[in-house]
């Protein structure tokens, strides 16, 4: 990753950028989870992936999900409270899901799409939904998150925002082609 998208990534979300890879490859997100209580990866991260990751000192749990479901980031929408979570995982996949991230685990649909991470985004500041999100998906996010969920979509009309967005509880990244009114939504449910 060029240098300066690492230090505006740094700068919008105020926290610090760690070059690491998931058994290769560069795609993350796809492979993981994280929130301020843990990381947790696909069943291909490779024992150093691990070890690089614990030897961050950086004080949270670090698991690996034996699963076939792999793309964790996409099947896993969470903050430092709750995760939602693909329904195909089984029950003890869902309770490791809970254990490593600290959180309450429930298996939902959000919008018809089981892809939850991939479809949403949740921080510990507020929650987005995609716009195929129905009003009961949004009367049972607000319910389950404690957020007044706003839905949306973004890089111009895209239903997959959590894969076009990187968002912590101190900011928000957004793809290029995410419009202004798109952004304001996003920026209104997350409270910045």
């Amino acid at each position: 990753m060029p240098a300066k998208l690492i230090a505006m990534i740094r700068d919008v979300l105020k926290t610090e950028c760690v070059s690491i890879g998931i058994n290769g490859t560069d795609l993350i997100g796809l492979f993981s989870r994280a929130n301020s209580n843990g990381i947790l990866m696909s069943n291909i991260a490779s024992a150093e992936d691990v070890a690089l990751i614990k030897g961050l000192g950086l004080g949270i749990n670090v698991g690996i999900l034996e699963s076939s479901i792999n793309a964790i980031g996409n099947a896993v929408l969470a903050n430092d409270r709750i995760a939602i979570v693909d329904v195909e995982y089984d029950d003890g996949e869902a309770k490791q899901i809970g254990d490593v991230l600290g959180v309450e685990v429930v298996k939902n649909e959000i919008g018809g799409f089981k892809t939850v991470g991939a479809t949403n985004i949740l921080t510990n500041g507020g929650c987005v939904i995609n716009n195929r999100g129905s009003d009961s998906d949004k009367r049972m996010l607000d319910k389950m998150t404690g957020f007044d969920s706003v839905r949306t979509t973004a890089n111009t009309g895209s239903l997959i925002i959590g894969l076009a967005s990187l968002a912590n509880s101190k900011g928000l990244l957004v793809g290029s082609n995410t419009t202004g009114f798109e952004m304001e939504r996003m920026l209104q449910a997350l409270g910045d």
